[in-house]
């Protein structure tokens, strides 16, 4: 196969690849039930004043599966943290007691779990067109390219597709999955 091509379908897999690994991120966002540090994972506190994430000013832990901890290494970053909690709208209520900030995580109503499952199914759906996108921009690549039979460029579109359906199926397992997660209570 022509270097030219390879290069392509190989852009293209990479292209896909990264919007699957955005995916599985923003999944970890999303809250299923059970407490998680991903959870805090888009917090950000100002620290002495640039806003740096949480997880390289505090330690965050989940001692069980309703509770969320986090131990500053500064104490007197205790009030940023809190603040930074708040801002994110996580939907969390932060406690302090002095040393440690405390999030206990309320168990999710069916009316929420149904949000959850909707906000997933959009997630899954911007992969999905970022996954589109990248074929369509192979495509278009392949199609210019003159120095290619019109054999190779046959095939070429072929592997393309097939690319593309093989990461869109990953796509609907992820978000099968998740959506069961969320649902579960």
């Amino acid at each position: 196969m022509n270097e030219e091509i390879q290069f392509i379908l190989d852009s293209t897999k990479e292209s896909m690849d990264n919007a699957l690994a955005h995916l599985k991120k923003q999944f970890l966002n999303i809250r299923a039930g059970k407490a998680s540090p991903a959870m805090l994972g888009s917090v950000m506190v100002d620290y002495y004043g640039s806003q740096t994430p949480l997880s390289q000013v505090a330690n965050v832990n989940t001692p069980d599966g309703r509770t969320i901890t986090v131990q500053p290494w500064e104490k007197n970053m205790l009030q940023e943290i809190e603040r930074g909690i708040a801002y994110a709208n996580l939907g969390f209520n932060p406690m302090n007691n002095g040393d440690t900030i405390i999030i206990n995580v309320p168990p999710l109503t069916e009316e929420r779990r149904r949000d959850l499952a909707k906000q997933a199914k959009s997630e899954a759906e911007d992969a999905k067109v970022s996954i589109r996108t990248a074929r369509k921009d192979a495509m278009n690549d392949v199609k210019k390219n003159d120095d290619v039979s019109e054999d190779l460029k046959k095939n070429a579109e072929i592997d393309i597709q097939q690319i593309t359906d093989i990461h869109v199926k990953k796509v609907d397992e992820l978000f099968d999955v998740k959506e069961k997660e969320i649902m579960t209570v």
